[in-house]
């Protein structure tokens, strides 16, 4: 089952060309049910996860950032604090508050006041089973227009402790070697900005139903 749940993301890719996929020239909004990579803007590495968890703090499912673009345990679903309130195709509006779904494991992008490992910032962890958490797992997506615009970098901010989603630059050793620490930071800076990267990207429609379950 889990081998099955590492070839989800490349499957999916190769099987829905209908919907919006990759780099275009007008990509335009981000939008709910969509499955996508981030990348950390100043430090070039994808937010990733995996079945390794931490040796300290909560001892959950660790957060990293990866320099491979082409890892399948990098990709993340676009979800709302509910479905309902975050219909597929939607597009993300600034300031709505998601969830971000690890496709792999079916945790949710969690954090909370342990002390990260490496930077003694606040510990980002994977946390939940089959995309149900708690209300740890909310962030609020900030940008500057009216959606979040998939050129357009953007913080995350962590609706529980108000943190920011970040990366300063320390890396793991064994057996996670080369690995970034993702963390939270208590102040907006150049360290916290993403982009929406490589993925599949559900086209809004006034039909719900013409999109499966990704």
């Amino acid at each position: 089952m889990r081998g099955g749940r590492r070839l989800f993301p490349l499957l999916l890719l190769a099987l829905l060309p209908g919907l919006c996929h990759g780099r275009e020239s007008a990509p335009g909004a981000v939008t709910c049910g969509s499955v996508l990579k981030l990348l950390n803007t100043r430090h070039s590495v994808r937010l990733h996860s995996h079945e390794v968890k931490y040796g300290s703090g909560s001892g959950q499912q660790s957060v990293t950032g990866v320099e491979a673009s082409d890892d399948a345990n990098s990709y993340w679903r676009i979800r709302g604090k509910s479905d309902s309130i975050c219909q597929r195709g939607t597009p993300v509006k600034c300031g709505q508050a998601i969830r971000l779904t690890h496709v792999n494991t079916g945790k949710n992008l969690h954090t909370h006041h342990f002390p990260s490992p490496l930077s003694n910032n606040q510990e980002v962890s994977a946390f939940g089973d089959d995309g149900e958490g708690d209300d740890l797992d909310f962030w609020i997506v900030q940008c500057s227009g009216t959606y979040w615009e998939r050129e357009d970098a953007v913080r995350f901010k962590h609706v529980g402790t108000e943190v920011f989603l970040s990366i300063t630059g320390e890396q793991y050793g064994h057996p996670i070697r080369g690995q970034r620490e993702v963390h939270g930071m208590p102040a907006a800076n150049h360290h916290n900005y993403w982009k929406a990267m490589e993925g599949v990207f559900i086209k809004p429609s006034l039909d719900p139903a013409k999109h499966d379950e990704l």
